[in-house]
Order: structure tokens, then sequence, then C-alpha cells
């Protein structure tokens, strides 16, 4: 359905909670190294319970290297609190790049820079600075997701019941 990309992620939890949501979302998770803990790491699974078993994932050596694979074009979208694009304004497609940078840096900024028309924010209040990588994650792809749904719910339907057959 979608690509998830978390570049340079430090924290085991939220990796492994945005696995579990990539699994229900038939979403692919993408990791770029450096990562701040390893891939088999208990932390990673724990958080993923059993889902991270049945998660589509791609390690990538580099951030260069998944650029190089996958150039910033329409079908990526680059969250950031440094830009002013609403994210529920944005044009999701199936197949689309959504891309989260890390806990403590985000997505480097000179690529921001480049591309400020594929960047997108998550609306906050004056009380605080960011949201935790997990829940930005949800926020903006369930609404990918709802701009996307037709056929969605048939897919998930048909694939629990040959599961429970």
């Amino acid at each position: 359905m979608f690509n998830i990309v978390l570049v340079n992620p430090q924290i085991p939890q939220n990796t492994g909670t945005i696995g579990r949501l990539c699994v229900n979302l038939g979403a692919t998770l993408h990791l770029i190294r450096p990562l701040g803990f390893d891939i088999d790491d208990k932390a990673v699974k724990r958080a993923g319970l059993d889902y991270w078993k049945h998660l589509d994932l791609v390690v990538w050596e580099s951030f260069e290297e998944f650029l190089a694979a996958h150039p910033v074009d329409s079908h990526t979208h680059m969250a950031t609190t440094k830009s002013d694009n609403l994210y529920f304004n944005a044009e999701f497609r199936k197949g689309d790049y959504i891309l989260f940078g890390s806990e403590t840096k985000g997505i480097d900024e000179s690529v921001l820079l480049a591309h400020p028309e594929r960047c997108i924010t998550i609306p906050m209040g004056g009380g605080g600075r960011s949201l935790n990588l997990g829940v930005s994650v949800g926020v903006v792809t369930y609404e990918a997701l709802r701009q996307n749904y037709e056929g969605f719910e048939k897919i998930t339907i048909k694939n629990t019941l040959e599961e429970n057959l």
C-alpha cells in the first residue's frame, strides 16, 4: 500500500510499533542505517509483538543509497516540523514513500530545502515541539489510507479469512 521510510531511527520501541502498523496496513517499512539499535533487539520485537515476522522490511546502508534508488519525486512525502505544508492537504497515492527522520535530528535539512514542495507537517499547538515518531507515522499514514481506502477493507477481510481457515 505505502512505503514508510525511517531515516536513522534511534529508539527500538518506536520502530517496533511502526513495524506493527506497517503489517496492519500492508505497508513496506524501509530502515536507513545507521540505526540506534540492533534490528534483532528484544525491544523492537517486543513493541512489534508477533507482527515483526510478517513485516515487509527493507534495510538500506545509507540515506544516499536510498535516494539513489528512490529519488525525491511526486511520490515522496517528507515529514518535518520545518514546513507549513499540512499533511492533510497532501495528495497521497498507493505506493508513495513517506519519510520520517530520526527522533533526535529529523531528515537532513539539505534534502528538505532542496524539495520544500514534498515536505509535510503535523500541526501542533505552542506547548510542544514535536510528537513521538510512532504517533507521527500513525497520524500521517492513516491520512494516506483514508485517501486510498477503496479496496483496502476487502483485501484485509479476505486475507484475515484465509489465515483463519
